[in-house]
Formats: structure tokens, C-alpha cells, sequence
């Protein structure tokens, strides 16, 4: 009677948005398949590559689920792949990532113990250098934040490899942001933290970031900067709006819109001063005292 009455377990979803990524991909895909926990569905959809990312994929056969159709960016394909899952709980995994096997079970446990709608852990950057040679880094801690969306509006940041969503969720937001082309999983768990979302943290390092050199595989700094500031200001607005501006808000609003002033200052002046208007509009009083002590103001949170 006892195993009649076992809970089964519940169906993860992990998506994987592939663009060009034959180099990355078969590992990504593989190390889904070898977690720990079941039941798990991998849905990899191609982007419109152009490499042999097509092959990779349907080299695995029906251990996965696939589609493929133009090009037309990751947030499409992840909300693509999400449409097509039926997993009470989704793993986003970028297809030059990978995580290891206990992970996905770890953050179910976690998920179930806890309530919440967002797991996530600790991961390590594994940095790929010019002569071919890889190494990982040193763990980088998430740990646990006092005010999770305070933390996301300061620039906070850990890879989506390392998060596990309850569907319901992702559902309750609308998904992924298709305009948006880069910075699009803060923006993600910004309107996560948001829209109510409770947010667990699990301790554990279970999820591996590429970078190669000084740069993530598919990096493309200007496009960020710009994607980062239309995230702010989606950010900004939701809170305006609905009358969550607090002071603590405004504060780390007013640090990342300054960080990001500091990479338009050489190449549009013009963009650079917007920027610092906008750190003043959130902090008016320290406006008649000059950039000078906004730089020393800020510095302190670097």
C-alpha cells in the first residue's frame, strides 16, 4: 500500500536555446541526461544555426525533443522551448553551459521543501584560454540575499544555470523578454522578484559558465550596455508605477545606472550625462554637491 501511495515525482523541463554552438552543445545536452533525477525532458531549440549545432542535436536521437526554424533570437527560442515543456519545474541552460549531475534534484528537493518559486546555487566560471587549455575558477557564492530584488536592481548577477523555476512562475510573467538581446535573465528574475516571486537559496556550487579570454562566449559589450539600460528603465517604471520607489530602490537604481554611465563616458557623452541625470532624479540630495561625491558616494558598493 505504502508505494501505491508514494507521491510520483514531479516532470522538470530543462530548454536549451542553441545558436551556433556545435562546439558546446553535445556537452550541454549530455549533462541533462545524466542527472541524477527523474523525470526530465530536454528540449533544444535551434536558432537558425548555421554551424553544425543541427547535426549535434539530432545526433542524440529520442533521448531529446528538438525544433529548428530561422533565426530570430534566445528569448524567442526559450519561450519556444517553455511552450512546449510540461515540466512542473524549468531549467534554463544556455548550450555553451553545462551543470552537473546532482543538480537538478538537489533544487527539486529544495523547490518542494521550501515552497519557494526559485531555487538557485552557488557555480564556477570554467574560462577557456587562447592556447586551448580550460580551468575552472573558484566558486562564486550567490548566498542568501536580504532583499532579492535589491539586489538584482545593484547589478547582482549569477548564471541561469544555477536557478531552477516552478513553472507557474515563468507563467505568471509572460516569459522572457523577446525584444530584449542581451541582459535578458536579469531582466528575467528582476520581474521575477517583482511579481512576488519567492526566491531560495540552496548552498553548492552545481552549474558551470563558460568564458573565453576576458569574455563569455557570445559577449557583445555594447549591445549589453544598451539592453541593460532599457532593463533599468522596465525596472524603474514597474516600481514608479506601482509605488514600490522606495528609498533602498532608488539607491541601487542609482548605482547601477552610474556603473553604467562609467562605460558611456569615452564613447557618447551625450548618453553618459542622461544616465547621470537619472542617478540624480533618484537621488537628489547629493545633486549640488557634483559628480565628484556621487563617484566617492557610489564608489563604496563597487
Amino acid at each position: 500500500m505504502a508505494s501505491k501511495n508514494r507521491k510520483r515525482p514531479s516532470l522538470v523541463s530543462v530548454i536549451i536555446p542553441c545558436y551556433n554552438a556545435e562546439r558546446w552543445l553535445a556537452e550541454a545536452i549530455q549533462s541533462c541526461l545524466d542527472q541524477i533525477y527523474r523525470p526530465i525532458e530536454i528540449i533544444v531549440i535551434d536558432d537558425g544555426s548555421t554551424d553544425r549545432s543541427l547535426e549535434v542535436i539530432k545526433s542524440f536521437g529520442d533521448k531529446i525533443r528538438w525544433e529548428t526554424g530561422p533565426n530570430r533570437g534566445g528569448n524567442v527560442a526559450r519561450n519556444r522551448g517553455f511552450a512546449l515543456s510540461k515540466g512542473r519545474f524549468v531549467q534554463f541552460l544556455d548550450a555553451d553551459d553545462y551543470i552537473v549531475p546532482e543538480k537538478i534534484g538537489l533544487q527539486v528537493a529544495c523547490l518542494e521543501a521550501s515552497g519557494a518559486d526559485v531555487a538557485y546555487g552557488d557555480w564556477r566560471c570554467q574560462r577557456h584560454d587562447p592556447d586551448g587549455t580550460a580551468h575552472l575558477e573558484a566558486i562564486q557564492v550567490s548566498g542568501k540575499q536580504a532583499d532579492i530584488t535589491e539586489a538584482w536592481l545593484q547589478g547582482w548577477w549569477l548564471t541561469p544555470a544555477a536557478v531552477l523555476h516552478r513553472r507557474k512562475a515563468i507563467s505568471r510573467i509572460g516569459g522572457w523578454d523577446e525584444s530584449l538581446k542581451a541582459a535578458q535573465d536579469a531582466d528575467l528574475m528582476i520581474r521575477l522578484s517583482l511579481a512576488g516571486s519567492h526566491f531560495k537559496y540552496q548552498r553548492g556550487a552545481y552549474a558551470i559558465y563558460r568564458k573565453h579570454g576576458d569574455d563569455r562566449v557570445s559577449s557583445n559589450p555594447i549591445r549589453w550596455r544598451e539592453n541593460r539600460y532599457r532593463v533599468l528603465e522596465k525596472a524603474l517604471d514597474t516600481l514608479t508605477h506601482s509605488n514600490r520607489l522606495t528609498p533602498t530602490y532608488c539607491h541601487a537604481l542609482a548605482i547601477s545606472y552610474y556603473r553604467l554611465a562609467r562605460h558611456w563616458l569615452n564613447s557618447d557623452r551625450e548618453k553618459h550625462d542622461q544616465l547621470i541625470s537619472r542617478v540624480l532624479q533618484l537621488k537628489p540630495n547629493i545633486q549640488s554637491t557634483g559628480r565628484a561625491l556621487i563617484r566617492q558616494y557610489l564608489s563604496a558598493t563597487d
